[in-house]
């Protein structure tokens, strides 16, 4: 089985010194404009049927891109038109471009918007700098027809999903040669609506001196380890997970997780003789241990689930003696509201918004940043959970998973993603692709399973999507 190829996620900085290297390399910057827009005009062939069509072309490139696609879609025998918000830079290869359009410029007001049966949003692209005010946000106000954006839905920041001011709501968004963290995360995502990635002709060359470090999340970051045929359980990790006394079928999800990732052998660690003896009626193939001393003082035992259904004042001694022996670590639920000295030494970190909130202060619009200052103070690889996961390493590099169905959002799913990452781990992944994959599984699983999944029903999703992904 092949790795599937890498893929990169650029920030518009990025993006603009891509476009540089591919200009300085002797590609001219008009021949990636003609690309683009005709990846755009292509596009609006074949995903509507010729209609009377508005191109609100902004100033920049953003919009030289819109006015190469008024043009070919004209020559296609379309009805088209042009509202220029501001005229190019002169001698811009934006302005190149205008000057091949010989076809309609209407005024850019509400009236024509609404006339439009498609809007062609190609007025600013993915690294806007101030918000979208005046007369572009009464535009964008106007629309009442399908939109088709380049780049981004103007208004949506390409680095971190947010709208700057206000932004449309795109049925399709053409992006180029590689997406943008804001295609990704939301509302940018949602605004997006369907995401095609188009090539225009720039060399993968220009991305070694750019060195990306942000990726889509997928199995072109990690691969899931496969046993072979002299694998025995021993091989494949042994993971604690610790029980609280009261919410016992918190560890019990976080077992299963761990177990279905892939752990040879999982014991549970039970707070006392009551708690053990309930968890013994449970799965049939954990091991239970009433005493916290001897599962810490196993090498066997390499890896700790810490904080599901635990109290945070049972989980700061546990950390403590885990990171102690020298164990590697995944903090969930209880264990993050231990505070975050508690932590030191933790491999994964696993917070929802309000966790990441309680630790490290609220995230912000910026969450690619927040999240990896999280990764560098606590020192450990830092899983911001929703809809839009954000997985990041100490060292800055970040994943954005896209695969979660929004039945995911049900209580214990957290507990199995985090004994999944300890199963990973346990088989000897590095905390980054741990975590990572993970996720990944995690979103794949619940994908299969469909509506109505519940939190116990997760871990018999696992094997077909490992399975899926297992390469030798």
């Amino acid at each position: 089985m092949s790795l599937p190829v890498m893929e990169d996620l650029l920030t518009p900085a990025e993006m603009a010194r891509a476009d540089a290297a591919a200009i300085a390399g002797g590609i001219p910057g008009l021949v990636l404009m003609e690309a683009a827009g005709r990846a755009v005009a292509r596009t609006a062939m074949r995903r509507f049927r010729p209609t009377r069509t508005l191109v609100l072309a902004g100033p920049g490139n953003n919009g030289g891109d819109g006015w190469v696609a008024a043009r070919l879609l004209e020559q296609a025998g379309w009805p088209v038109a042009v509202a220029s918000l501001a005229p190019p830079r002169p001698g811009s290869d934006a302005a190149l471009a205008a000057a091949r359009w010989k076809g309609p410029v209407v005024s850019a007001t509400p009236a024509e918007v609404a006339r439009a049966g498609l809007v062609v949003d190609a007025i600013y692209g993915a690294g806007l700098s101030k918000p979208v005010e005046g007369p572009a946000a009464s535009l964008i106000g106007a629309i009442r027809a399908p939109v088709l954006a380049v780049d981004v839905p103007s208004g949506v920041d390409g680095a971190t999903g947010a709208v700057r001011g206000v932004a449309p709501q795109a049925d399709v968004t053409v992006t180029f040669f590689r997406r943008k963290p804001g295609h990704l995360l939301y509302p940018g995502r949602r605004l997006c609506g369907e995401t095609i990635l188009a090539d225009i002709g720039l060399p993968n060359t220009v991305l070694p001196g750019i060195t990306p470090r942000a990726w889509r999340n997928g199995p072109w970051l990690w691969r899931i380890p496969c046993p072979g045929a002299a694998s025995h359980k021993y091989a494949r990790g042994h993971v604690a997970v610790a029980a609280g006394p009261g919410m016992t079928g918190a560890a019990r999800l976080a077992a299963a997780g761990a177990r279905r990732a892939g752990a040879g052998l999982l014991t549970i660690v039970a707070p006392d003789a009551a708690t053990a003896a309930v968890l013994r009626a449970g799965d049939p193939g954990c091991i239970v241990a009433e005493d916290q001393a001897a599962p810490l003082a196993d090498p066997r035992i390499g890896c700790w689930v810490i904080g599901p259904g635990l109290p945070p004042e049972l989980a700061r001694p546990l950390l403590r003696a885990a990171v102690g022996a020298g164990r590697q670590l995944v903090a969930d639920a209880g264990a993050l509201r231990a505070g975050l000295p508690a932590l030191a030494g933790a491999a994964i970190l696993t917070p929802h918004a309000g966790e990441f909130a309680g630790l490290f202060g609220p995230p912000g619009e910026d969450r690619p940043a927040a999240v990896r200052r999280a990764a560098a103070a606590s020192g450990a690889v830092v899983v911001l959970k929703g809809a839009d996961t954000l997985i990041a390493a100490p060292d800055g590099r970040l994943a954005i998973n896209d695969n979660a169905p929004p039945w995911l959002a049900t209580g214990g799913t957290g507990d199995v993603l985090a004994g999944m990452a300890a199963g990973l781990l346990a088989q000897g992944l590095p905390p980054f692709e741990a975590a990572a994959a993970a996720v990944y599984l995690h979103g794949a699983a619940a994908s299969r399973l469909g509506p109505g999944l519940l939190a116990e029903d997760l871990p018999g999703g696992i094997p077909a999507s490992l399975a899926s992904l297992w390469v030798d």
